[in-house]
């Protein structure tokens, strides 16, 4: 048995902060690695010691198994733990730390190899009877090849990356014509993304649960499940809500996924800590073949050989630290329980807090202001003045509410997340509050589709309650907030003032009022307003970012801009970049017509390919990109020609 001194956390962010806590309580030293752009984190501050990998980009730093090994080796620690992400799910990585000497705190390179690729693992749950969808993986990646097997499969389908996880390189196929562009767009999202273009396909279920199972396992041999967890509300095949238990999982369904869950991590070998991710059919046309056996489909999609985002929510129900097991199964030691022993208590809800819009469009800033809400569990990264960089994922940090019941884990939850106070960027904060009261999420019964479904909804209502609030947030920006003593000699003079929110804009003549109060005139009607108690932070292009309560809202001082909107007459000719991004592919050529949501360029930001399409019917004028080439946040990518 050997015993873990120093340990190498090989990652960044909260998962590094969460895997050294852990650690340091287990009496356990701790290296950290981190890129230029991570230099202030807050990993790099805990842990006993840290060392610069040099380098922003992925592929130099955390993706460097060289610099990896290279800095275990110098630090003196003696494992390695790779987190989740870059090269958790890396077989050649574990197989260059046990070379070098070192404890591997993950599942052994042979299961990573065998369950990591999508399509082994389909052939090796096949094998052991796990039930898996209909589909095709094989060595023939040809097109030919592709459209005769999505024949024979049915629509519609999925086609995957084989490599990889987290949604990457996925695209639904709902018509034949879809497929070509299909497997060229997931090809290239995949190769990106983890360095392989396989690809495999895969029968789609249109409106399935996403329901995973914790399995743990010993290197003498032993294995149990830890229960499942619902990740049914996704956005861009990323989660960003995960639950246990599912609401639709009863006693029985959970021991029949967690037996077959225990069986394929058997059959493969594997050590450590794991997750088996099951798409749960609940369909009428599925259950009635069954009619009468009360028994739910469900198939296995993939196996996610590493520690998982959500495992907090397991740790919740269980009471165990799933990284200290982790830890002592990398040590040699047995599993400190047996499946009776394991006991689920009440209910417990994770969000993923991201930095990225109402559209799921992943941002960079800096965090101007940073207030913990209390009151759950918060595991983040987050510290005022960091700066959220384009090289990595969009993830911040997760919070995790646990309760007796599922109403009273929502009901701390979204209480949380009204009450923290984030300010400088874009998160998508409002949006987990909204998806959490929607009454569809309350009731249990969203599935994948959920957002697709009532996503417009949700952001048509946080964009009604901007709206309500702009005026007053504006003026509580500009003027302070409730009464100031330095306030009472005021200026006597009416001020014209004009605010603007997105696209609209409030003309307002405003006269300070001793006391705080503000003398407000639109429209022609007049009336008294006390700036309400706000938290605001102004940002580089000096509009302000303001919260009041749950809202919060972008306010720019339209005063000084000439009529109409500039603004809007500006983004009529020309595609700017609306975040940070690698141009992957351009379609656009001068002198071409093009109509309303052609796509003229793709842009890849924190692992991510996004399209972007034209906003009008027209004419290309210029294209000011090329493929491979970093474009900064409002870049001019592409213009247009101007009507005479």
């Amino acid at each position: 048995m050997k015993q873990i001194h120093k340990l190498l956390v090989a990652n960044r962010g909260e998962i590094s902060r969460r895997v050294i806590r852990t650690a340091h309580r287990m009496g356990i030293e701790t290296v950290a690695v981190y890129s230029d752009a991570d230099a202030r984190a807050l990993h790099v501050r805990e842990a006993t010691l840290a060392v610069g990998l040099g380098g922003n980009a992925s592929a130099d730093t955390y993706l460097r198994i060289d610099k990896l090994i290279a800095v275990a080796q110098a630090s003196g620690a003696d494992a390695v733990h790779p987190g989740y992400g870059f090269l958790s799910e890396n077989a050649d990585f574990a197989q260059a730390v046990i070379a070098a000497g070192l404890i591997w705190v993950g599942a052994p390179p042979h299961a990573i190899r065998a369950l990591g690729n999508k399509s082994s693992a389909r052939e090796l749950a096949q094998g052991r009877g796990v039930p898996c969808l209909p589909g095709y993986q094989g060595e023939d990646q040809s097109e030919a090849r592709f459209a005769a097997e999505a024949q024979r499969i049915g629509l519609p389908l999925m086609v995957k990356a084989a490599a990889g996880g987290g949604g990457r390189g996925m695209r639904l196929v709902t018509e034949q014509a879809q497929l070509p562009a299909a497997l060229a767009s997931a090809r290239s999202e995949a190769q990106a993304a983890f360095g392989s273009g396989e690809l495999l396909l895969e029968r789609a279920l249109l409106a399935p649960r996403h329901v995973e199972v914790q399995v743990f396992a010993d290197s003498q041999g032993h294995c149990i499940h830890l229960g499942e967890r619902d990740c049914s509300v996704q956005r861009r095949h990323q989660k960003i809500i995960e639950e246990t238990p599912s609401p639709a999982v009863d006693v029985v369904l959970r021991e029949r996924m967690g037996r077959c869950a225990v069986e394929l991590a058997r059959a493969a070998g594997y050590v450590g800590a794991g997750t088996v991710e099951f798409l749960l059919d609940e369909s009428p046309e599925a259950r009635e073949p069954r009619a009468g056996s009360g028994e739910v489909p469900f198939f296995m999609m993939e196996m996610n050989t590493r520690l998982q985002v959500e495992h907090p929510v397991t740790e919740a129900v269980t009471g165990l630290d799933l990284v200290e097991w982790q830890l002592r199964i990398a040590q040699g030691e047995s599993l400190p329980q047996t499946q009776p022993q394991v006991k689920l208590e009440g209910h417990a809800i994770e969000v993923r807090l991201c930095a990225e819009d109402e559209h799921f469009t992943p941002r960079t800033g800096t965090v101007l202001r940073f207030r913990e809400p209390g009151g759950v569990r918060f595991d983040h990264a987050i510290f005022e003045g960091l700066a959220v960089a384009p090289y990595y994922d969009s993830l911040l940090g997760k919070l995790i509410a646990h309760a007796p019941t599922r109403d009273a884990a929502i009901a701390q939850l979204a209480a949380a997340l009204d009450r923290m106070q984030l300010l400088g960027l874009p998160t998508n904060r409002r949006m987990l509050a909204a998806c959490l009261r929607h009454p569809v999420f309350r009731a249990g019964a969203a599935l994948i589709p959920f957002l697709t479904q009532h996503g417009d909804e949700l952001r048509g209502k946080m964009e009604q309650e901007e709206r309500e609030l702009a005026i007053e947030c504006g003026l509580a920006a500009h003027y302070g907030s409730g009464p100031d003593p330095r306030r009472q000699l005021v200026c006597d003079f009416e001020r014209p003032l004009r605010l603007r929110h997105r696209a609209q804009v409030f003309a307002l003549q405003v006269r300070e009022r001793p006391g705080g109060t503000l003398e407000v005139q639109q429209g022609g009607e007049m009336r008294l307003v006390t700036p309400p108690a706000v938290a605001c932070a102004q940002l580089d292009d000096g509009s302000w970012h303001v919260q009041a309560g749950p809202v919060d809202l972008v306010l720019h001082d339209a005063s000084f801009e000439a009529g109409g909107s500039a603004a809007g007459a500006a983004a009529a000719h020309e595609l700017r970049a609306p975040f940070n991004g690698k141009v992957v592919s351009v379609q656009a050529q001068p002198g071409a017509a093009v109509a309303r949501g052609d796509t003229l360029l793709v842009l890849e930001s924190m692992k991510l390919e996004h399209a972007l399409g034209a906003a009008r019917d027209g004419i290309i004028k210029a294209v000011h990109v090329t493929p491979g080439q970093q474009a900064a946040t409002s870049q001019v990518l592409v213009t247009f020609e101007v009507a005479a």
